[in-house]
């Protein structure tokens, strides 16, 4: 049974009773007990137990989990501080610094970001050691699809911020017109020069939070 000890567990409880999770939970069994899974299993649902319902300003949507050794810790675009930085994540942080946004000191572990009601979002939450994406399409969409449509249906402001085109096909589910979408290309290698670079997100992030009466991110 998940216990993430805040405000989404009324969520989960609702969803681990539905067929696709009880499926979903076969398969893992599985594949934990016979091959390497990343992130440790006690760190699936990090991003939810960091970052309550209530306390979630700001939606970083990722797509599954890195899949090398010691990387992943359930949080989108985030790695252990001892691991190496990936190439999206040092894009990401070259951004933050290029917008002059406000910053703490920097650090791979984006944990900082999730307590200040950042929520960093995979919509897959787990992967086979070396092969990206070998868990997509066994639920766990359904389960991070309804988190969002969730969130996006909630009438407190929110920042979306979407990279990628994956990422924005999840715009669907936002509903309530009282928050911030932002879209761009996905700050990897292969797109960031391609319009990730110069977007600046996180400083209109911030100015629509002070906007309706919220505190800023220090990124």
């Amino acid at each position: 049974m998940i216990r993430v000890g805040n405000d989404w567990q009324p969520f989960f409880d609702e969803e681990q009773a539905k067929p696709y999770y009880l499926q979903l939970r076969q398969f893992l069994k599985r594949e934990y007990s016979t091959k390497r899974i990343y992130p440790p299993m006690d760190e699936i649902f990090t991003a939810f137990r960091l970052t309550g319902f209530a306390d979630t300003k700001v939606i970083i949507v990722g797509q599954d989990p890195y899949h090398e050794e010691g990387q992943a810790m359930g949080l989108s675009f985030s790695v252990h501080e001892d691991t190496d930085e990936p190439p999206s994540l040092r894009n990401i942080h070259q951004e933050i610094i290029a917008e002059g946004v406000e910053q703490g000191a920097w650090s791979r572990d984006l944990t900082r970001w999730a307590e200040q009601g950042v929520l960093l979002l995979n919509s897959t939450l787990t992967v086979e050691a070396h092969r990206a994406a070998s868990h997509a399409g066994r639920g766990w969409e359904t389960l991070t699809d309804t988190a969002i449509k969730a969130l996006g249906d909630d009438p407190r402001p929110k920042v979306f911020m979407l990279w990628g085109s994956y990422a924005r096909s999840k715009k669907a589910l936002i509903s309530q017109p009282v928050h911030l979408i932002l879209e761009s290309p996905h700050p990897s290698p292969l797109s960031a020069s391609r319009g990730f670079f110069g977007n600046g997100h996180f400083l209109r992030c911030n100015e629509f939070l002070r906007s309706t009466g919220q505190s800023p991110i220090i990124w």
